[in-house]
């Protein structure tokens, strides 16, 4: 058994014993304890769709869920889908958490099995042969790089595949374009804000931007080719000087992350002194904005946005401000197709790249006041996610949750 499989095994023999004592002990199941069994290790459920859904692990195999609704409706048939993930991710869970809350506000009954096939080529053709044999009438592909693993060995397949969670496809050469259908058995959308869209934001928040430090994984390649590679070759024709900050060890991220950073406010400062007129831009790669304590400790006074909405969040270990489209709002977008699909209001093949407009705006004023960043006003108007100047949130998906102060 491997590492892995010890550690699930282990963390259900103790879930199991604190289980039992919590009813010798006549408390409630999972008092004083974490109430996730073990093989949430790679998907962790709202509160909300623990009470909607009812998971069940499949025997023997710890990569797979069986998701069924509490409320289910017997004289209605469940619809089929597959969700393939290739990992665990916290942008994953809240995706599918997203799609499945929008199942039950739609009202579609649904039986789903998510499947990590932990990017495995013979676990993920497993997957598919399963999701056949199961009568499967969709499958949502979690995150590029089952878009692209489906792409490529399940392309013209006999399952609808919508993707979630996946960079631009026009850009990955998936699609031709983005008003056009895929012609196949794919629907796609994309986390991706058109680049052009993207700078002229930044742009309205330092219209002298001087300097930008685009923050990479080189490894992540979706991210590099639709996100990175434009945004650098399209600031740079705008006279903005592009320094290309690309992890090249995702063990170490923290530490390269450090020098990288603290390096390039170095370079900013010999044509921008004050720090005024320079930007970081993090792309949508897990393994830099999960680093953003240690970028925060080495970006001084320069903004650190991303593209990522989740980025900012309560407290100082959060991005100043994010301009992008977040993984819950795509997750309804992708939801919104299936949905359309398996019921038969569209062809797969015919929809065209879905794409959040306009896009998703957070804001950490607590952030902002520390750096000396003024947001515009127009930021503000349109954020879906707002912290105030204690790091608390105040607005969340548009609506307002608090009274800062």
């Amino acid at each position: 058994m491997t590492a892995a499989g010890l550690q699930r095994t282990a963390g259900r023999g103790l879930r199991r014993l604190s289980l039992a004592l919590a009813l010798l002990c006549g408390l409630p199941a999972g008092a004083g304890a974490s109430t996730e069994p073990a093989y949430y290790d790679w998907f962790r459920p709202s509160a909300e769709n623990l009470e909607a859904w009812l998971l069940e692990e499949v025997h023997g195999e710890p990569d797979q869920l069986r998701i069924h609704s509490r409320s289910r409706q017997i004289d209605r048939r469940p619809r089929r889908v597959v969700v393939l993930f290739p990992r665990a991710s916290p942008a994953y869970d809240a995706a599918m958490n997203k799609i499945l809350d929008l199942f039950v506000e739609k009202g579609l009954e649904a039986e789903v099995r998510a499947i990590n096939f932990r990017r495995d080529d013979f676990r993920g053709r497993r997957a598919l042969a399963e999701a056949e044999a199961w009568g499967a009438e969709l499958i949502f592909s979690m995150g590029s790089e089952s878009t692209a693993w489906l792409w490529r060995h399940y392309r013209d397949g006999r399952i609808p595949v919508v993707s979630v969670c996946s960079k631009d496809p026009v850009l990955l050469g998936q699609a031709r374009s983005y008003e056009s259908g895929s012609g196949s058995n794919f629907a796609f959308t994309s986390l991706n804000m058109p680049v052009e869209v993207q700078l002229a934001y930044l742009l309205e928040l330092k219209p002298n931007l001087k300097n930008l430090g685009i923050l990479v994984n080189s490894q992540n390649l979706s991210a590099v080719e639709t996100q990175a590679k434009p945004m650098l070759r399209y600031a740079a024709k705008r006279g903005v000087r592009v320094l290309y900050l690309d992890v090249k060890n995702p063990s170490f991220a923290g530490e390269e992350l450090s020098s990288l950073v603290g390096r390039a406010v170095t370079t900013m400062r010999k044509n921008d002194p004050t720090l005024d007129r320079s930007l970081f831009w993090i792309t949508g790669s897990t393994t830099v904005f999960r680093e953003i304590k240690s970028i925060n400790a080495s970006s001084d006074r320069v903004p650190v946005l991303s593209v990522v909405p989740d980025l900012v969040q309560a407290g100082d270990d959060s991005a100043v401000l994010s301009i992008g489209i977040g993984f819950q709002s795509n997750a309804h977008l992708a939801a919104i197709y299936g949905i359309d699909v398996l019921e038969g209001r569209v062809r797969v093949g015919e929809i065209k790249v879905g794409i959040v407009s306009p896009p998703d705006i957070a804001i950490n004023f607590r952030k902002a006041r520390e750096i000396g960043l003024k947001i515009p006003f127009r930021f503000l108007e349109r954020a879906t996610y707002v912290y105030d100047y204690q790091g608390r949130i105040v607005r969340r998906e548009g609506e307002t949750v608090g009274l800062g102060r």
